[in-house]
């Protein structure tokens, strides 16, 4: 569909590859700096944090590019900057810059992370800094995608998305963390060579699409600065409406773990107390997972439903009307329409990673992610006065391997993007969709 995906692929695997295989003369007497313990990740200065813009660059450091513990010839910068959390109170967070190997200071790629943890320690920062944990594997394989990107030389930016509580799920949340990045990598104070003129692109898959739609989506309010620099975002495997998700999902053989990843993502994001509406099984699942990454969760609860978690009276999850108000405050169908062109891609053949649900109004998806969602959304956002939306759905893939082929196309849309090109548009053949409409909350609690 897009120009050189042959030529991208075969870039990223022999990066990759020499990446990981050409480490430092001095690998073994190189430490780790990351961790729990790691004092750059602590914003520590007496002046109040709220005193700083958003995008404030609190402190910075270079060092190797670590995959999967291994230092390479990589050098990395990384930022502790200003921003905010779900709530809008002011918060510290980590980005991490690797520069063009061109030199070429005026374009960039936002690429986030499908890292998905309630652990902070599995952040995609703590990845390249040489830490290594179950769910910062999942941060360490997206090297196949960040290659090609370095490699056609652009500068890449990775933040850590979910913040530094690992806020799972939370949009809002996502997209500010994304565009205080941004802001932190272009300021002079960061170093790297970029600036208030440099171009950028957003991409991210899965739970890096949850970044990367709704930085799409508030920036244009929360960051018009950035919005007016951004060429277009690219993202597959999208979440929409979280409320349809759970329920799409509920009883899956691999994908019904992200149940109790999501209750207690929301009850952390928002400051809500979820675990009093849980029987004695949801409160022990709750306490596994509570600090567990997707890979903790995928494949170790099968079968799993919201009944089998709550208390009888709570069976319904919209009659937890505190769950119902923090869903639908991550409706990404409730946010606003970007003012820049977009490339969605979406899976609608759940079946096959054992997702076999088809609830009335929702219907089927790619495992975890609804595809009649995602569809409404790429609607909505092209009735909305942007016609420049492609749109793709793979009908007969999952979640997973959709991945692979989405990256080659959002490359390659990506690059168009930066060379100038007019952007596709799909809009007009778009099947319809669900309702994205908020949830009601239902008579109990």
């Amino acid at each position: 569909m897009f120009r050189h995906t042959k030529r991208v692929l075969a870039t990223a695997v022999a990066t990759v590859l020499a990446a990981t295989f050409a480490p430092v003369a001095t690998a073994a007497a190189t430490p780790s700096t990351a961790g729990s313990s790691d004092p750059f990740y602590t914003y520590d200065s007496s002046t109040p944090l709220s005193s700083y813009a958003p995008g404030t660059v609190l402190k910075k450091r270079t060092l190797q590019y670590h995959i999967v513990g291994l230092p390479t010839p990589v050098k990395a910068v990384q930022l502790l900057y200003r921003t905010r959390d779900a709530q809008g109170r002011p918060a510290a967070n980590v980005t991490t810059v690797v520069r063009s190997i061109k030199g070429d200071s005026g374009k960039a790629v936002s690429y986030q992370s499908f890292y998905d943890s309630l652990n902070p320690k599995d952040g995609p920062s703590r990845a390249i800094a040489g830490d290594v944990t179950l769910g910062g594997i999942l941060a360490n394989s997206e090297n196949l995608f960040l290659a090609p990107l370095v490699a056609q030389g652009y500068n890449v930016v990775i933040p850590d998305t979910e913040g530094q509580r690992a806020d799972f799920a939370a949009g809002p949340e996502y997209a500010a963390n994304t565009l205080d990045s941004i802001r932190a990598a272009t300021a002079p104070e960061a170093g790297t060579g970029m600036d208030a003129d440099t171009r950028v692109g957003l991409m991210g898959y899965s739970g890096g699409a949850i970044a990367t739609g709704w930085a799409a989506a508030l920036a244009p309010a929360y960051a018009p600065d950035v919005n007016k620099r951004l060429v277009g975002f690219a993202e597959g495997g999208l979440l929409v409406d979280p409320a349809h998700n759970l329920k799409y999902v509920d009883g899956s053989v691999v994908w019904s773990g992200v149940i109790p990843m999501a209750i207690i993502g929301v009850a952390r994001s928002y400051g809500i107390d979820l675990k009093q509406y849980l029987n004695s099984y949801g409160q022990q699942v709750y306490q596994d997972l509570e600090h567990g990454s997707l890979l903790d969760a995928l494949g170790h609860y099968p079968g799993l439903t919201w009944k089998k978690l709550a208390k009888p009276q709570y069976a319904d999850p919209n009659s937890v009307t505190a769950f119902v108000e923090a869903v639908n405050k991550i409706n990404l169908g409730s946010a606003a329409t970007p003012t820049v062109p977009g490339f969605i891609a979406q899976g609608a053949g759940g079946v096959v990673e054992g997702t076999f649900g088809n609830p009335p109004g929702i219907g089927r998806g790619d495992g975890v992610m609804v595809a009649g969602d995602v569809r409404a959304l790429a609607r909505q956002y092209c009735s909305s006065g942007n016609g420049s939306f492609a749109f793709h759905q793979y009908d007969l893939l999952g979640h997973v391997p959709v991945a692979a082929a989405w990256a080659p196309g959002a490359i390659g849309w990506l690059g168009d993007r930066f060379a100038g090109r007019p952007a596709p548009s799909d809009c007009g053949h778009i099947p319809p969709g669900n309702s994205l409409a908020p949830e009601s909350p239902t008579s109990v609690s």
